[in-house]
C-alpha cells in the first residue's frame, strides 16, 4: 500500500477511530458520573428523610417535656395555695399545707419585707451577706408570678416570691438546647450540601450551612438562592417546640455540580491536548522536511559543481579547435542554465537575498528560453497590465522565482501533452502583484487543489512530486507571498495564481 499518497485516507480513518475512542470514553465516563450523581442524590434524600424523622423525634420529646412542665407548674401552684392558706390564718386544719411547705425541695422561694429586703430563701443558692435585696436580674426571675403577701401583723407584711421549680427550668433548658442542637445538626451534617432553615414565610433565614456568609448579605442573591433551592428540591417542613413551623431548603452539592460538567471538561481537555499534540507533530515534521530538503538541495548543488566545471572547460577547448560556434553557443546556454539550477539548489535552506526586479522581464526571459526547447505546437502569450506603462517591480530572488515559473510552465506542457496555449497574465494593485499562469491542459480535480502542493504528490509515472512543493516553499516562505490554483476545469485547463507583496518603499 502506498502510505504516502494515501495518507489523507489514513488520516480520515485514524480520525474516525479517534472520534470513536473519544465518544466511547465520554459515554463510559458519563455512565460513571451518573452513577456517582445518583449515589449523591440518594444520600441527599436519605439525609432529608433523617431530618424529618429527627424533627418528629424532637416534637415527641417536646410533648413529653410539656407534660412534665405542666406537672411542675401544678406543684408550684399548689405551693402558692398552701402559702395563701397559711397567710389567712383561719380555723382550718393547716397540717396538710404545712406538709406541702416542708416537702418543697425544688421550687425556689424568697421572703422579703415591703422594702424587698431578703428575710429568707428556700431551694436557691445565694449569698445573703452580699445579696441583701431582691433587685436586678434576681427580681426579674422571681416576678413571673405575683408574690404572695403574708400578713402576720397589721403593719408588718412579708412578701413571698417564687418561680418555676428547678426541674421545670432544667426541662426548659433541655428543650431549648434540643432545638438549637437540632438546627446545628442540620447545617453541619449536610456535608457539602448548601442548606438554609427559614421561618414559616420562607423569607427569614434562621440557620444556614455551606454558603459563604458574605453572599447572604445580598438580599437579591438570597431571594434567587431560595427560589433555586425550592425548584431543585421540595422544602422539608418541620415543627419545632416554641419555634413553630419552619422549612429546610437545600440544593445539589458542589460535587454534583462539578460532576455535571465533568464530561464536557474532559472533552475540552482532550481536544486541547490533541490539538497541541497535532501542532507539535506538524511543526516537528515540517522542521524535519526543511532539514531534509536543505540537505538534499545543497548536496545536489555540490554534485553539479564538478561536472559543470568540466563542461565549461570542454566548451572552451572545442571553441579553440574551431568547432561549430552556433552549437557551442547553445551548449553554453544550457551550461549557464545548469549553473543557475545549481545556484537555486544552493539557496534552498538559507535565507535568499531579495532585490527589486522587473518581474515582467524575468518572465519574458524564461519564456524565450523555453520556446526553443518545446514543441512548436505550444503557443506562449504574455500580458502585462501596468499602470502608466511602467515596469512592475517587486522584491524577489531572480534564481528562485525563475525556478517557480519554469516549474509552472513545464507542468502546463505536461498537462497539454505538448499541444496548446500557455498564457501568463501579470497585473498589479497598490499593494500586490498578481501572476496568472493559464494552460489548456487536462485540468485538476477540485479536491486536489491543495494536495498537489504537498511533497511526493505526482500524477507522472516517473515524477518525484517535488516541483510544486518547492514552488510553494519558495513563494510562501522566501517571498512571503501565495501560490494556489485559481480555477481549473477538467479537459479545459488550469490557472495558477502567484501573489507577491510590493516593497514598503513602493507602497508609499
Amino acid at each position: 500500500m502506498d502510505f504516502y499518497n494515501n495518507k489523507n485516507k489514513l488520516k480520515f480513518l485514524l480520525a474516525i477511530v479517534g472520534i470513536v475512542i473519544v465518544f466511547a470514553s465520554l459515554w463510559y465516563t458519563n455512565i460513571l458520573v451518573n452513577q456517582v450523581r445518583k449515589s449523591e442524590r440518594q444520600n441527599m434524600e436519605l439525609w432529608a428523610q433523617t431530618i424529618v424523622r429527627k424533627a418528629q423525634l424532637v416534637a415527641s420529646t417536646d410533648s413529653l417535656f410539656q407534660k412534665l412542665k405542666i406537672e411542675e407548674r401544678k406543684r408550684a401552684a399548689l405551693l402558692a395555695k398552701a402559702y395563701r392558706k397559711i397567710a389567712k390564718d383561719d380555723d382550718e386544719d393547716l397540717s396538710f399545707y404545712l406538709d406541702i411547705l416542708s416537702n418543697n425541695t425544688s421550687i425556689p422561694v424568697i421572703q422579703t419585707n415591703a422594702k424587698k429586703r431578703i428575710l429568707g430563701v428556700g431551694n436557691i443558692d445565694i449569698n445573703l451577706d452580699s445579696t441583701k435585696y431582691l433587685r436586678g436580674n434576681l427580681y426579674k426571675e422571681f416576678t413571673e408570678y405575683r408574690p404572695i403577701i403574708l400578713e402576720y401583723l397589721e403593719d408588718d407584711k412579708i412578701y413571698l416570691y417564687y418561680k418555676n421549680s428547678l426541674t421545670y427550668s432544667k426541662i426548659q433548658d433541655i428543650v431549648d438546647d434540643l432545638n438549637e442542637s437540632f438546627l446545628e445538626e442540620i447545617v453541619l451534617n449536610s456535608a457539602s450540601v448548601p442548606v438554609i432553615v427559614t421561618d414559616s414565610t420562607k423569607s427569614k433565614i434562621v440557620k444556614y450551612g455551606n454558603i459563604p456568609e458574605d453572599k447572604l448579605q445580598d438580599s437579591a442573591f438570597v431571594r434567587e438562592l431560595l427560589t433555586d433551592m425550592e425548584q431543585q428540591n421540595p422544602p422539608i417542613k418541620i415543627e419545632l417546640p416554641q419555634s413553630g413551623q419552619q422549612y429546610i431548603l437545600y440544593q445539589d452539592s458542589d460535587l454534583q455540580n462539578r460532576l455535571r460538567y465533568f464530561p464536557v471538561i474532559v472533552l475540552l481537555a482532550f481536544g486541547i491536548f490533541l490539538g497541541f499534540a497535532y501542532l507539535m507533530f506538524s511543526l516537528s515534521r515540517r522542521a524535519e522536511q526543511n532539514q531534509i530538503w536543505a540537505g538534499l538541495a545543497k548536496e545536489t548543488a555540490h554534485q553539479l559543481g564538478t561536472p559543470l566545471s568540466s563542461m565549461i572547460a570542454w566548451v572552451d577547448l572545442l571553441r579553440m579547435q574551431g568547432s561549430d560556434n552556433d552549437s557551442l553557443d547553445e551548449l553554453e546556454k544550457d551550461i549557464f542554465r545548469l549553473e543557475t539550477i545549481s545556484k537555486r539548489f544552493s539557496k534552498i535552506g538559507s535565507i535568499p537575498k531579495l532585490s527589486l526586479l522587473d518581474v515582467g522581464m524575468i518572465v519574458k526571459e524564461i519564456v524565450e528560453y523555453l520556446k526553443v526547447r518545446t514543441s512548436k505546437k505550444v503557443h506562449y502569450t504574455i500580458n502585462i497590465d501596468a499602470d502608466n506603462g511602467h515596469d512592475i517591480v517587486v522584491p524577489i530572488n531572480e534564481d528562485l522565482f525563475g525556478w517557480v515559473m519554469e516549474n509552472l510552465c513545464k507542468n502546463a506542457l505536461d498537462a497539454m501533452q505538448g499541444v496548446g496555449d500557455i498564457t501568463i497574465h501579470i497585473k498589479e494593485d497598490d499593494h500586490k502583484v498578481y501572476l496568472d499562469v493559464t494552460d489548456t491542459g487536462k485540468g485538476i480535480a477540485s479536491n486536489k487543489f491543495r494536495t498537489i502542493f504537498k511533497p511526493g504528490y505526482t500524477t507522472k509515472k516517473r515524477g518525484w512530486g517535488l516541483g510544486l512543493s518547492l514552488a510553494d516553499r519558495i513563494i510562501t516562505h522566501y517571498h512571503k507571498g501565495k501560490i494556489f490554483v485559481k480555477n481549473s476545469t477538467i479537459d479545459k485547463g488550469t490557472t495558477f495564481r502567484i501573489e507577491l507583496k510590493k516593497s514598503s518603499l513602493l507602497q508609499q
